[in-house]
């Protein structure tokens, strides 16, 4: 079940979700707006032949309250909201603007932290984004019940764009 406009305020006010910063505003009729922030990586092109999933990939950090993506260009970014979801909530970005935007699957159940976002400018011209400005929307889903294994991975309390640490998975190892 999605989550209206109603029970999103509700579980603010109960203390069961946290938004934070958030303004009355960014509440939409099924949804969170979520903000962009300022901190961004780009992968270090130059220095990195090849990625693979069992290496360390090398990033360039990026503070800025501005920046622009250069068409057909691939970069990370977070938002601006530190969001703690409870063991019964989960939720899904949805982007905007031409701009393709994922982040690392399903924010789980129990993630605590701000989100990083996978951007990708499918254009042909630059998109220019400024800090606060809505970039994507935050969609709840009610679970059946509580998880008996909320989110406690490598992600959870993450601050700023954060880059893949898929290479630390146990299990990835060839065949």
């Amino acid at each position: 079940m999605i989550l209206s406009d109603k029970t999103i305020e509700q579980k603010i006010k109960d203390k069961q979700l946290h938004i934070e910063p958030l303004t009355d505003n960014q509440i939409q009729p099924a949804s969170v707006d979520l903000r962009i922030g300022s901190s961004y990586l780009k992968v270090k092109e130059h220095q990195v032949g090849v990625m693979s999933l069992d290496q360390e990939i090398k990033y360039e950090r990026l503070k800025s309250d501005e920046i622009i993506i250069p068409p057909h260009s691939f970069l990370l970014a977070t938002t601006l909201e530190y969001i703690k979801l409870p063991n019964d909530l989960t939720a899904f970005v949805e982007g905007r603007m031409g701009l393709f935007i994922q982040n690392a699957g399903w924010v789980d159940p129990g993630f605590e932290g701000q989100i990083t976002l996978e951007l990708y400018n499918a254009n042909r011209l630059p998109i220019r984004l400024i800090k606060g400005w809505r970039i994507c929307q935050l969609v709840f889903g009610q679970m059946d019940q509580s998880t008996i294994n909320p989110y406690r991975g490598k992600y959870q309390g993450q601050k700023n764009a954060t880059g893949s640490k898929i290479f630390l998975d146990e299990g990835r190892q060839r065949n």
